[in-house]
């Protein structure tokens, strides 16, 4: 099991979630960060002075996966987030020791599947689906 850790800009959060969703990756927490790695400071003007924006907003995603979803995860990532300059972000992977589900006190592996996942595979794929011109006649 790894814990995958990215951080993106905010921006790209529809498109990575929906990358996630189409790999079968369902479950995350998100939260709203900020700091600087490659980016330069931007300077504005507020109120005739300028001030130096030294960080970024990001969003930092985290979510747990078992080894065969790893790889699908961080391209699902980078697919969804890549614009191509400098500041489109990082991914972690640390190594996850233990999970539980509180719930249940299943574990591990068994911690980490969702509840609903086939549903929300189903309901994903859905909305991906590119309409067909018969739907319209």
């Amino acid at each position: 099991m790894k814990l995958i850790v990215a951080i993106i800009r905010p921006e790209k959060l529809a498109d990575v979630k929906r990358a996630l969703f189409q790999v079968g990756v369902t479950g995350m927490t998100l939260l709203r960060v900020s700091g600087h790695g490659g980016e330069r400071d931007v300077v504005q003007q507020y109120r005739g002075e300028s001030v130096v924006l030294e960080f970024h907003e990001k969003v930092r995603i985290e979510m747990a996966c078992s080894e065969e979803f790893v790889e699908r995860t961080i391209d699902a990532i980078c697919e969804g987030a890549r614009t191509g300059d400098v500041g489109d972000g990082k991914i972690f992977v640390l190594p996850l020791d233990r999970t539980v589900r509180i719930r249940t006190g299943e574990r591990d592996n068994y911690a980490l599947t969702a509840v609903n996942a086939d549903e929300i595979m189903r309901q994903t794929q859905l909305e991906m689906r590119v309409p067909n011109p018969e739907d319209f006649r």
